[in-house]
């Protein structure tokens, strides 16, 4: 069950894919989700998708300084120029600091 997220900073990227080169694209979220969870003040990530390629990921951060840090760094930056190129049709990207949180479990 998901943590209580209140005051954290959230990435919220939602987007579609074109679907070119599915094994690379795996291959780099994968690094990028190590990479973000060694990066100072990242607090974790949830991720759903669809049938149809597109997917909404949510990015945790400390704070605002956090998250622009992240975004930032330099192979981020290079995998998200190769996303541009190769890996989606579109995306778009909020950031919010969350202001309220809490989670609920089946028993």
């Amino acid at each position: 069950m998901a943590e209580d997220r209140s005051g954290q900073t959230v990435v919220m990227f939602i987007s579609a894919r074109t679907g070119t080169d599915p094994a690379g694209y795996a291959e780099a979220a994968a690094r990028m989700d190590a990479l973000a969870a060694q990066q100072p003040g990242y607090r974790g990530v949830d991720h759903v998708g669809n049938d149809q390629a597109q997917a909404i990921t949510l990015s945790y951060w400390a704070d605002e300084a956090s998250a622009v840090a992240w975004r930032q760094h330099p192979e981020h930056a290079e995998t998200r120029e190769a996303g541009r190129g190769r890996w989606y049709s579109w995306y778009m990207l909020h950031v919010a600091e969350i202001g309220r949180s809490y989670s609920w479990q089946r028993p």
